[in-house]
């Protein structure tokens, strides 16, 4: 399968470091299948930075192996997906082998929605305790979102070669 990831600059070698910490399924390397998506967000990117110009480097995700992998899944957006993304984004989170955090990078790999900034509205809610459960899961419900595949480990990170890159212009 082809992924893209969008940034400011090519990636010729993936270093995990150098990833942001509390992101929606934890630090590590994101990919999206979605050509468009990944220059969005390769614009965004350079917008933020003030630097670089957008860049979405192209892999071969080899699928034939994921068995090897340790891999958490959400199909859809939901209240576990939702109470995921809040622990991984959470920086005071001390509950970190609860299976719905991936701090400790427990899943070499994560896969499911992009929680954009509507959503974040509705998790900011949920926290705050303006919405129980029930209602996070009724807000959630019907949301279809743009998809991520996020990478933990040096393991998970060799299933991904480099394929191409593509340059864009800042609009």
């Amino acid at each position: 399968m082809i992924v893209y990831h969008g940034s400011n600059m090519e990636i010729n070698n993936i270093d995990l470091s150098k990833c942001r910490k509390y992101k929606d399924f934890g630090q590590g390397f994101y990919v999206t299948t979605l050509e468009q998506q990944a220059i969005d967000m390769a614009k965004r990117v350079v917008r933020r930075s003030y630097k670089g110009i957008p860049t979405v480097t192209i892999f071969e995700f080899d699928e034939s192996r994921l068995g090897e992998l340790s891999i958490k899944k959400f199909e859809r957006v939901n209240e576990d997906w939702a109470i995921m993304v809040i622990n991984n984004r959470n920086e005071h989170m001390t509950d970190i082998d609860n299976e719905l955090t991936n701090q400790d990078n427990k899943y070499d790999i994560v896969y499911g929605p992009v929680a954009n900034d509507d959503i974040s509205t509705i998790f900011a809610l949920y926290v705050s305790g303006f919405l129980k459960s029930y209602q996070l899961a009724e807000e959630l419900a019907y949301r279809k979102l743009n998809n991520q595949y996020s990478f933990h480990t040096e393991r998970a990170i060799k299933f991904l070669t480099k394929v191409g890159v593509k340059f864009y212009d800042e609009d």
